[in-house]
C-alpha cells in the first residue's frame, strides 16, 4: 500500500513498505516500466503544517536492448530516494521537486512521485557487456561472436591523405 491517511501522518512517522505493480495504471505510455513491481521502503513523517517528506528507496529490474549489439538485457535498479510533498499554496510549491498535495484529497499517495523516482533511476542505455563490441555497420553482423568477413569501410573524405606519402610534411 502506497497511499496514506494524512492525519495519520501528522501524528507520527510511518515506516513504508509497498510495491508499485507494473500494470498500476499511474504508468504512462512510453514509460521505461519494471519487469515486475517496484518495491518501495523507507519512512514518511511530517516536516511542518501541510508538509511532509519521504526518505526511502525504490528498488526493481529493467529490461531493454544493449545500445550496441541489441541482445535483450536485464539490469536491476536500485535508488536512494528523498521526496518533499506540500499543501497547494504552500511556498515550496513553486519548487518543481516538490509535489503538491490535492486539498481534496485526505490522503497521500505515493505512487505518482514512486514512479518519478523510479523513471530517474533507470538507466537510459543498457549494454550487454563492458566491452560490447556491437554490430558491424555494414553487414550488421554481431562483433561478439567474431570477426565479419567485410572490408572495413573508408570515409571518401580523408581518401587525400591516405594518398599523401609518409612524412611529408604541408
Amino acid at each position: 500500500m502506497l497511499s496514506f491517511d494524512i492525519r495519520s501522518i501528522e501524528t507520527r512517522a510511518i515506516d513504508v513498505e509497498g510495491d508499485l505493480d507494473a500494470t498500476d495504471p499511474v504508468w504512462e505510455e512510453g514509460d521505461n516500466r519494471p519487469d515486475a513491481a517496484v518495491r518501495v521502503t523507507g519512512r514518511l513523517q511530517s516536516a511542518g503544517v501541510g508538509r511532509f517528506y519521504f526518505s526511502g528507496q525504490v528498488s526493481g529490474s529493467v529490461s531493454g536492448e544493449c545500445r550496441r549489439c541489441l541482445a535483450p538485457v536485464s539490469a536491476a535498479v536500485s535508488e536512494e530516494t528523498h521526496v518533499f510533498f506540500a499543501d497547494a499554496g504552500a511556498d515550496e510549491t513553486d519548487d518543481p521537486d516538490v509535489y503538491v498535495l490535492d486539498p481534496r484529497n485526505p490522503e497521500l499517495d505515493l505512487r505518482p512521485a514512486m514512479r518519478e523516482q523510479w523513471l530517474l533511476a533507470v538507466p537510459a542505455w543498457h549494454l550487454c557487456r563492458d566491452d560490447c563490441k556491437g554490430l558491424c555497420p555494414t553487414c550488421g553482423a554481431d562483433l561478439n561472436a567474431g570477426p565479419c568477413d567485410c572490408t572495413p569501410a573508408a570515409d571518401p573524405r580523408w581518401a587525400a591523405l591516405r594518398a599523401a606519402p609518409r612524412g611529408a610534411s604541408t
